[in-house]
């Protein structure tokens, strides 16, 4: 990698996580280095246990590292007080979580909403085209007064991805986006998340999915805590499919 630390949109030097259980230490990262440039669209490969989630965490600011450094948008966040690491999230963050993390009270467009109703910057005017023109791009118009509840899990996937990308975020972290939809639909959001990409979005994505890694520039492997293969920097080609690009990655 040829990032510095200044130059990476996001750095992690020498970072360890660990957790008491009981008696003992789990030791979920051992010492992370990894450098993401700006526009970057990756993904994190591991198995299960590997510190993927630790990692993604960490860099949301939803966790803080037992020792090392996190630089996120040039601000470490070790030395961010908790209303700045908020902000942080809120101006520079999009996060699509396993576990949706849907208000259930809220129909589909104001769970798509809430982040921009934090956003002082944001008039109602725009809120509102912001919101029904991902809530179409995912294609959840139709729903679009119906509560969680009331939708699938592939369906509330899509609301929680219309969340996260509505706030235009500088990045964008993804834990296994594409687990709760049929390839069709999992196809057509990873096309829109790499139109926002092109726009100089970074993703990074913790996933197994193969279509995802087919389309990604770059696939960190990740095993036992440590980042064990940094993973060659592609270009994809410019205006292919996700189809596309993910048949060329399964032939080679």
């Amino acid at each position: 990698m040829t990032e510095t630390m200044a130059d990476a949109v996001v750095a992690l030097e020498g970072v360890h996580k660990e957790y008491p259980l009981g008696k003992t230490t789990v030791h979920a990262l051992r010492g992370v280095d990894l450098r993401l440039a700006r526009g970057e669209f990756a993904v994190l490969a591991g198995p299960s246990g590997s510190g993927k989630t630790t990692v993604l965490n960490l860099i949301g600011c939803v966790d803080v590292a037992t020792r090392g450094k996190v630089v996120i948008a040039g601000r470490d966040t070790a030395r961010l007080t908790e209303s700045e690491r908020t902000r942080l999230r809120l101006e520079t963050l999009g996060f699509i979580f396993q576990s949706f993390n849907l208000i259930p009270v809220l129909d589909v467009f104001q769970n798509v909403e809430f982040p921009l109703l934090l956003r002082k910057d944001v008039s109602k005017e725009e809120r509102v085209r912001r919101v029904r023109d991902l809530v179409e791009r995912v294609g959840l118009t139709p729903q679009l007064k119906q509560r969680p509840g009331e939708l699938s899990g592939g369906q509330r996937q899509r609301v929680a991805i219309a969340r996260a990308l509505v706030t235009r975020p500088a990045i964008v972290l993804a834990d296994e986006p594409t687990a709760n939809l049929d390839s069709a639909t999992g196809r057509a959001i990873l096309d829109l998340m790499r139109e926002m990409n092109r726009d100089g979005t970074t993703f990074l994505f913790s996933t197994h999915d193969p279509v995802v890694m087919g389309v990604a520039q770059r696939v960190i492997k990740i095993a036992d805590g440590l980042i064990v293969d940094r993973g060659a920097r592609t270009q994809a080609p410019a205006g292919a499919s996700t189809t596309e690009l993910a048949e060329l990655a399964t032939a080679h």
